[in-house]
């Protein structure tokens, strides 16, 4: 160690950092070069210059001179590590006058071989101190240069007094070698206590002995003064050298401060990533509120409370300004009664008041000390007052602020126990809200499009049902947690006192299943009013999903560029019907990523269940186009799952008919249509659903449809649907056989009186005779046309319901039209008569030929024909020009 750090007794001068503790280098890069290097050129100098003075002396020079110049050379070659100075002193120049006698110049020339040798020797002498003093540099510095051990020297001196943890290098014997500042510092050295023993440094004894005993020791605590010190202590022993060891010194109170806020940064770090994992899970504005309560009570206040400003919880953007109201949404940590407001209060904060700075501001507020904050008591004195009495003592209110939209208040409390909040809790606390507000407003945005896709859907869904007498209807619709559907149900009055029960599926979520359902419901609609039957009402709906997908695929294409054909619906981006790329999704553009198309995909993907009841018959012909069979549930309660034959879902289907069955029902009983989403989710399969449905419905045999509805709910929703969910139960209900009545009718005019007679004391008998009149003015219309233009076999049949309807049946398919008669015209006014004294009237084909119905109101009241009389409008169809 001594090598390293300098040899005893060396008087190097103090380091100007840390009198007497900086070392001098083991070998100063500048200084042993210049002694070596300059000593050799001396050496080489003196040997040469004593060489040449022999050889070219005159022949008359003294030869004893010659030879005490070249022992003055020889000697100063073996003493070439000294000085010149020390040189002279030992061969100081002899004057002149002592010089031997002259020698002759043959003389002379006999000496010039010994000259040359002592000459070699010399220089011979001088290489080989050359090559020692080489390698004894070598050794001393491991190979390192000069310079670079000069560089080496200094990074590792600056680092050394740099360094927050006290050094000592101690010697074998004991000694201290060097001190650093801080060792310095911790342990109160004197400026001379390099080189001193450790045992005389006035070092606690535990510490001394430690250190006096040269054994390894790994953070032991020991006293030094008023410190406890982290002691670390390592022998080393470099390069063979006599051994040492390097001691290292921390204070342990800055090591629990410092581990203190390491371990508050890691928690901190962990609440976030927590807050990352809980906040916003549910897209729901009241329970991200909650959640941000929840996690940061108590790991950072010990009472949090959250306010919204109203627009928020209704979807819409926020404005701030002067009195803006905010609810309160969550308080956790106190209970509600110690709380100033509770949840679900409007709050308008008082100006200056720290609340109210924060939302304009936009930038948390602290308050360190609640009791001397006048602004935050003149919101409401009594309710401060209680807050401090429970013993809460700091604030921190932080704005909850996403994409530079302030949404409300997240307030931070502490009581006096926890400590106050800090300057340094600012930040924090801000990036936590930011966290949570941005949840809060994809909540909020979600809520806003949710909203208004529920409300287009419940637009687009029915708000009452239609008045009827052949079921007793009750229904039920839930839109998934995740977002509204394209489920919908529908009741549709026939004629003949029919009834048509609708209940259909579009696959997908938001606006654009609301709005393809609203296009399909549209369409049952107009083909029920073609009075068609189940199979084809459903053909004509598959084609029209197929030309829904067609327009959407062109869409799609030409939105991303691809050459579709106007005329064909065909190129590179789209294909017709249902031409898919690899992907599942049109070919002309990305799934999410069309134009005017978002988020679509080649095939709407709807299914749809279409009954019609007859209440006359008890008859229910049904088909369905993907869509799960109806329950049927008897007048005793027997739960059954009736066969349906199965057609494709709507758009996939074109080449397969589809069927239809035909069930007769009992009165009393009830028939349950429903979605796939009552009865499968994610949690269990249909066959389970099936069978809990079952359950559900067999559980009940006396309910109410209402009544039915609630039952099968409570037994089967999920606590979060995943799916819309359709549900609909109907019972069923017969007209009474004493107000049905029937005759056929022979192909001869003769025979309409009788007929006419026969329908009129039916009236009569039902107490009608209030629209007799217009009852036979109609059915002579009805019956004198199906007997010159149709054809057998010809009925009329009558129904008294809610209104009554007249039927005239014949056995052709052509179909009366409305037309505009001229005046000239013998005929052509029947129908149009018809149509000014019924409500309603239309035509409906069957198997064997067609049906021409009219209803009429029971109390005799005709349809108001508008702001002119009937004969008004006659005249306005008189297309003859006046003579």
């Amino acid at each position: 160690m001594t090598e390293i750090f300098g040899r005893e007794g060396d008087d190097a001068p103090a380091s100007p950092r840390s009198p007497g503790t900086r070392p001098r280098p083991p070998l100063n890069g500048r200084r042993a070069g210049r002694v070596s290097v300059r000593q050799l050129a001396r050496a080489v100098l003196l040997g040469i210059v004593a060489v040449l003075a022999l050889a070219f002396q005159a022949p008359d020079g003294s030869a004893r001179e010659g030879r005490q110049l070249v022992a003055a050379g020889a000697q100063t070659s073996a003493q070439a590590p000294d000085t010149r100075t020390a040189a002279r002193a030992a061969h100081p120049p002899q004057p002149r006058e002592a010089a031997a006698p002259e020698r002759t110049g043959a003389q002379g020339e006999d000496q010039f071989p010994v000259l040359l040798g002592t000459a070699a020797g010399v220089l011979l002498l001088v290489a080989g101190g050359a090559a020692l003093v080489g390698w004894r540099l070598r050794r001393q510095t491991g190979g390192v240069r000069p310079a670079e051990m000069r560089q080496r020297y200094d990074h590792h001196d600056a680092v050394l007094h740099a360094v927050r943890e006290g050094v000592l290098i101690l010697g074998s014997d004991g000694r201290l070698l060097l001190a650093n500042d801080e060792a310095r510092r911790l342990l109160e050295l004197p400026a001379d206590a390099e080189r001193c023993p450790v045992a005389d440094l006035g070092l606690e004894p535990q510490l001394s002995a430690l250190l006096a005993s040269g054994r390894a020791a790994t953070d032991e605590v020991l006293l030094a003064g008023d410190r406890l010190l982290a002691v670390n202590v390592r022998p080393t022993a470099p390069r063979g050298r006599p051994a040492g060891t390097v001691v290292t010194l921390r204070d342990t109170r800055e090591l629990r401060a410092l581990a203190g806020r390491a371990g508050v940064a890691q928690e901190r770090l962990k609440l976030i990533y927590d807050a990352g994992l809980r906040i916003g899970a549910t897209l729901d504005v009241g329970r991200t509120a909650e959640e941000l309560a929840e996690v940061a009570v108590p790991r950072f206040a010990d009472v949090v409370t959250v306010e919204l400003l109203e627009p928020v919880l209704r979807g819409d953007e926020p404005t701030v300004g002067a009195g803006a109201e905010l609810q309160r949404m969550a308080v956790k940590g106190v209970s509600e009664e110690m709380a100033i407001y509770r949840v679900g209060e409007v709050i308008r904060y008082v100006s200056d008041t720290p609340m109210a700075t924060g939302l304009a501001s936009g930038r948390p507020v602290l308050v360190g000390d609640l009791t001397a904050s006048d602004a935050w008591r003149q919101q409401d004195p009594d309710g401060t007052q209680r807050v401090l009495d429970s013993g809460i003592r700091s604030l921190i209110t932080t704005p909850l602020q996403a994409r530079g939209v302030v949404l409300g208040l997240a307030n931070y409390w502490r009581s006096g126990a926890s400590g106050t909040f800090e300057e340094e809790d600012l930040a924090f606390a801000e990036e936590l809200t930011a966290r949570a507000a941005v949840a809060v407003d994809n909540a909020r945005r979600y809520t806003r499009e949710h909203t208004t896709a529920v409300t287009l859907q419940r637009s687009l869904l029915p708000q009452t049902l239609p008045e009827q007498s052949a079921l007793a209807v009750a229904h039920r619709y839930l839109p998934a947690h995740a977002g509204v559907g394209g489920d919908w149900f529908d009741v549709i009055p026939l004629p003949g006192a029919r009834v048509a029960l609708v209940v259909g599926d579009v696959v997908g979520h938001g606006l654009h299943a609301a709005a393809t359902m609203g296009r399909l419901r549209t369409a049952v609609h107009n083909f029920s009013a073609l009075d068609l039957p189940p199979d084809e009402l459903l053909n004509h709906l598959d084609e029209l999903v197929t030309h829904i997908d067609t327009d959407e695929a062109r869409a799609a294409g030409l939105g991303a560029g691809a050459g579709a054909d106007p005329g064909t619906g065909t190129g590179t981006g789209t294909g017709g019907r249902g031409l898919l790329d690899g992907a599942g999704t049109w070919a002309g553009g990305s799934e999410g990523d069309h134009d005017g198309v978002p988020g679509r995909t080649g095939i709407t993907g709807a299914t749809c269940l279409y009954a019609i009841y007859d209440p006359v018959t008890g008859r229910v012909t049904l088909a369905t186009a993907g869509h799960p069979a109806p329950a049927v549930i008897g007048p005793a309660g027997t739960v059954s799952f009736p066969e349906v034959p199965v057609s494709p879902p709507l758009g996939l289907g074109s080449s397969v008919p589809v069927e239809t069955a035909e069930l007769t029902l009992s009165e009393g009983s009830r028939l349950v249509l429903y979605t796939d989403g009552l009865v499968e989710n994610r949690d269990r399969d249909i066959a389970t659903g099936l069978e809990l449905l079952r359950t559900a419905l067999a559980a009940g045999a006396d309910h109410t449809p209402e009544e039915t509805c609630t039952a099968v709910l409570d037994a089967m929703l999920p606590a979060h649907p995943s799916d819309d969910i359709a549900l609909m139960v109907a019972r069923t209900q017969l007209l009474d056989p004493t107000r049905v009545a029937e005759w056929e009718v022979p192909s001869d005019p003769a025979a309409v009186a009788p007929v006419r007679a026969a329908c009129l004391r039916m009236l009569e008998s039902w107490g009608l005779a209030a629209i007799d009149f217009t009852t036979e003015l109609i059915l002579s219309e009805l019956i004198t046309n199906a007997i010159r233009y149709g054809a057998q076999p010809i009925r009329v049949r009558l129904l008294y319901d809610r209104a009554l309807i007249c039927e005239v049946s014949d056995g052709t398919s052509a179909s009366p039209h409305l037309r505009r008669a001229a005046t000239t015209d013998e005929g052509g006014r029947g129908l149009f008569l018809v149509a000014q004294f019924a409500h309603r009237w239309g035509t409906r084909y069957t198997p064997g030929g067609k049906v021409i119905w009219t209803e009429q109101s029971l109390d005799g009241d005709r349809p108001e024909p508008g702001p002119d009389a009937t004969e008004d409008v006659l005249d306005q169809w008189d297309d003859v020009p006046a003579l």
